[in-house]
């Protein structure tokens, strides 16, 4: 269990492209363009990055610095760091509790982005009507227990592979593998979808701000800045140590604040061009960007299938495979905090450690799958919904803010690690800073701590509150 036996990354480039990936995931590709339809496009966008710089930036590089410092998993990094007699080690259990919670419904989704990629290569979508295809995802998909149960156990055996394989030659080597092509793919959908008549509607509204119906539009100022530092918060999986174990497996070369920089750079690039993707292939289309969740599975194959039956099949193949690759690229790195931490706690192996958690994982997600179908009548109250519904509300509404709190607050304040020491990890290395002076130093103490409480509250009104 000593420190000499721990694995570390092979390299610089690993440590970014997991932890990007790690951040990279339905957030971005799903979630994002779907939530800016939603709130009215590019004055939205402007605000979501403004908060991924004041909100974002800081939490994370707290974490790679908890991480680094204390070479532990969350299993025993506030231990490691904390002051005698304090209880801070006391969140290590909700935080791995958040990785599993999160794996219990994310490798459901995740495995319906698997299927559609074998579907859409196979030719299942060619000559289908509008009214097949909602059916293809509504019955066929997520109404069957077979199919939904088959693609997460092909989700969860691809991710324990990888962890299986070891962090060098598995998690590391995949990951770059998995986002390389990500990024190519994306940049190549992105150059498509701009030659396609029609689409520069699309553009208009993802890339003109209109701050005028900020205020009059049907959500209202409040709401949008709401939604984005929302938005900005979730996207990169913070406050479950998530990041934080990717901290632990890199050297001391480079300071964390360029390194996290670099990690949010990615994660934002990605986000910005998946929305360069939807929104002009639906203004070419008549495709409505507003129109949630479902606008990937719903909307975007009629898109695909109006391109013709060869280059539908290769462009729908392609945009399914990389939000597949985006799915799996956080499925791996969370797999990996998961495996880490009975390693770091027990002193397990990392064999005995995939073994046992790729059964947990197994019949923890279950429930999730079953509940979209099956066991649809066990429901969680008007406000929450069905069992995935109540997973994803225990882990994005209360375990991401509060965990993000305790770890600015840990590297803050001198009943925690404080500033003099997260100062000093941060800044090893060559590279950028981290800002000293005394206006970030109270920001971080006591502003930004409000402004995630003030997400925590007003995500509660938000599902709570009268509608």
């Amino acid at each position: 269990m000593g420190e000499q036996n721990r694995e570390n990354l092979g390299s610089r480039l690993g440590f970014l492209l997991l932890s990007a990936g790690c951040a990279i995931g339905l957030g971005n590709v799903w979630r994002f363009p779907y939530i800016t339809g939603r709130y009215g496009g590019a004055a939205f966008v402007l605000i979501y990055l403004a908060f991924l710089v004041i909100l974002g930036l800081p939490v994370m590089i707290c974490e790679f610095a908890v991480g680094r410092a204390s070479k532990k998993s969350m299993a025993a990094a506030f231990e490691q760091l904390e002051p005698a007699g304090t209880k801070w080690h006391w969140y290590n259990g909700f935080a791995v509790a958040g990785n599993y919670l999160l794996m219990m419904f994310y490798t459901v989704v995740s495995g319906w982005f698997l299927k559609y990629f074998f579907q859409m290569i196979s030719g299942k979508f060619v000559g289908l009507s509008g009214d097949d295809i909602v059916n293809v995802f509504v019955n066929e998909t997520v109404g069957n227990p077979k199919t939904l149960l088959i693609w997460m156990v092909v989700v969860i055996v691809i991710g324990f592979g990888a962890c299986f394989l070891g962090l060098q030659k598995g998690v590391e080597r995949i990951t770059k593998i998995m986002m390389s092509a990500l990024f190519v793919i994306m940049v190549g959908l992105a150059i498509y979808v701009a030659f396609i008549p029609g689409s520069g509607a699309g553009y208009a509204f993802y890339l003109k701000p209109d701050f005028k119906a900020l205020v009059s539009g049907e959500h209202g100022l409040w709401d949008t800045i709401y939604a984005a530092m929302g938005q900005a918060f979730f996207t990169l999986s913070l406050g479950i140590g998530s990041m934080e174990i990717f901290g632990s497996y890199i050297d001391k070369k480079h300071s964390l604040t360029g390194e996290a920089v670099r990690v949010i750079g990615l994660d934002t690039f990605v986000a910005i061009c998946a929305g360069l993707i939807i929104f002009p292939a639906c203004a070419a289309f008549n495709v409505e960007a507003s129109s949630g969740a479902g606008l990937a599975f719903m909307s975007l194959p009629n898109v695909f299938n109006s391109m013709g039956p060869v280059a539908g099949r290769i462009v729908g193949g392609f945009f399914f495979l990389f939000m597949s690759f985006a799915a799996l690229s956080t499925v791996i790195a969370v797999f990996e905090n998961i495996v880490a931490f009975p390693m770091d706690r027990f002193g397990w192996s990392r064999r005995k450690s995939v073994l046992i958690n790729f059964v947990a994982i197994l019949i923890l997600a279950t429930p999730a799958a079953l509940g979209m179908n099956v066991w649809s009548g066990v429901h969680f109250g008007s406000h929450i919904g069905s069992i995935d519904a109540l997973e994803d509300f225990i882990v994005s509404q209360n375990l991401l803010p509060l965990g993000s709190l305790i770890f600015l607050c840990f590297c803050m304040h001198k009943k925690g690690w404080g500033w003099d020491g997260f100062i000093a990890e941060a800044d090893t290395g060559d590279g950028l800073k981290f800002p000293k002076n005394k206006v970030v130093q109270f920001y971080l103490k006591w502003i930004a701590p409000v402004i995630i409480l003030v997400v925590f509250v007003a995500g509660y009104f938000d599902i709570f509150g009268a509608k």
